[in-house]
């Protein structure tokens, strides 16, 4: 029943976000078909289009069809031992705002950003008080130096470390150049192996989780986890939407 909801879930989130982009961020996927099954990153990138539409389409599609290979109390049991990578993106936000920031300088003033919602900040306390609750141990928590990613991991961790590598995309159509200097960024968080028996956690946007593996996360709060190999790469486990922590 909880497999059902969650697929209701994203693909009610690919309807309702067809025409918008993600996070008003660049929303990026790859031109070839997603795997459900994915193992790891990287996948094979897409060619550019017009708008990006075809790339969108199929981030979102990867997202909704992607399969969990742990779930309930083996997820949880997993995740109890430390050893993960959880990406996050932010959570739920006011969607009738637009980022206004056009410099570094203005990422330290949330009020020409968009922001965490009254909801957006009760899903990260949920998160966290699930956390506490259900024992997950977690070390490093890393973020975009945007509000609504270090305020999403205070609230529901108390504690972040700003890294620039995780800002979003700075255009809609990003040159093959920029793909790959993104993924070169963000490749090495996510493959980086947690301090003993912890977990870390990482809380950023959803087009920078794309170019690194083909899947755009939706919706907003949504988590994927996934086990570094120590050899520069990852398998994804699961993904977990902002409720179901705390039924684990």
């Amino acid at each position: 029943m909880q497999d059902k909801f969650k697929i209701f879930s994203l693909l009610m989130a690919i309807g309702m976000g067809a025409n918008l982009t993600a996070c008003s961020e660049s929303p990026l996927s790859r031109q070839d078909t997603a795997n459900p099954n994915i193992q790891s990153a990287p996948l094979t990138k897409p060619e550019q289009t017009n708008g990006q539409t075809a790339d969108n389409n199929q981030g979102k599609i990867a997202n909704a069809e992607f399969k969990d290979k742990l779930r309930g109390e083996e997820l949880l049991s997993a995740l109890q031992k430390g050893g993960h990578i959880i990406y996050f993106r932010h959570t739920q936000t006011n969607k009738g705002e637009k980022d206004q920031a056009s410099s570094k300088s203005d990422l330290a003033n949330c009020e020409l950003q968009r922001q965490l919602s009254q909801e957006g900040t009760q899903q990260a306390q949920e998160i966290g008080a699930a956390f506490t609750a259900k024992n997950i141990p977690v070390g490093e928590v890393i973020t975009s130096e945007y509000c609504r990613t270090w305020k999403t991991a205070d609230s529901a961790f108390g504690q972040h470390v700003k890294n620039p590598r995780l800002n979003y995309l700075p255009t809609k159509t990003p040159s093959p150049q920029q793909r790959d200097e993104a993924e070169k960024n963000v490749k090495p968080l996510l493959t980086a192996l947690p301090k003993a028996e912890k977990n870390t956690v990482i809380v950023g946007h959803s087009d920078i989780f794309e170019v690194t593996t083909g899947i755009l996360p939706e919706p907003e709060g949504v988590a994927y986890i996934m086990t570094p190999n120590g050899k520069g790469d990852f398998v994804l486990e699961a993904n977990v939407l902002p409720e179901e922590w705390s039924k684990l």
